[in-house]
């Protein structure tokens, strides 16, 4: 599996490639920052990030693209270029077909670190030991991008096979379909009620042709 994780932002976008499989060592095959200037139009920072990621995913060709999560802050301005940079890394990614996953910062601290709650220095060191590096990767960005990739490398195995569960479970299978809940019966002639007959009960019907026989009282003479 070869994941490109991106950490959005419109300053500095860290992108990262890691491939392998969950329960073995990971390899890192790139990682990098996709900056712009904050001076440049909004459009044209935009434009600059798609071409970034575009160039990315160029030279790697991810089977998966992993993307932060938006969170609320208190700096709205943050928020929106990270929600707009997230957007961009997505629409690349829609557009040759390739699967996305959203992972909350959260959810990779507690991937790579074990906490939900570590710090990036602990992530950056994680992420160097995990993928047998020299140093941490620089900027943090950077090795939050490779956390994105590890993080989905290591859950994905996981949530598909919740998600097939709970496929499974909202299809009913094609006997059950079939089943009509209720009693039994078995089918009769055109006009009846197709109630089943009674064990040993013979399935003619009585005629009402010729008058039963009188019958003999013994001992008694007409």
């Amino acid at each position: 599996m070869r994941v490109l994780g991106v950490d959005p932002g419109l300053t500095r976008c860290g992108v990262g490639v890691v491939e392998g499989v969950a329960g073995r060592p990971l390899t890192m095959l790139g990682v990098g920052v996709v900056r712009t200037s904050s001076d440049a139009e909004l459009g044209d920072r935009l434009v600059a990030v798609e071409r970034g990621i575009e160039a990315w995913l160029d030279e790697y060709s991810p089977g998966y693209v992993a993307v932060e999560r938006v969170f609320a802050q208190h700096n709205v301005r943050t928020v929106m270029g990270t929600a707009q940079a997230s957007a961009i890394a997505m629409l690349c990614a829609a557009r040759r077909g390739i699967p996305v996953a959203l992972h909350t910062p959260s959810e990779v601290k507690a991937a790579v670190t074990g906490s939900g709650r570590a710090e990036k220095a602990q992530v950056g060191a994680m992420v160097t030991r995990l993928l047998r590096l020299d140093a941490p990767p620089k900027p943090a960005d950077a090795a939050d991008a490779l956390a994105l990739a590890i993080c989905h490398i290591w859950r994905a195995p996981a949530q598909n096979r919740l998600q097939q569960a709970v496929a499974a479970h909202r299809t009913p299978s094609a006997s059950h379909r079939q089943a009509t809940p209720g009693i039994s019966r078995t089918p009769g002639a055109p006009g009846t009620s197709g109630t089943a007959l009674a064990p040993g009960a013979s399935g003619a019907p009585r005629t009402s042709g010729a008058p039963r026989a009188p019958r003999t009282l013994k001992g008694r003479t007409a």
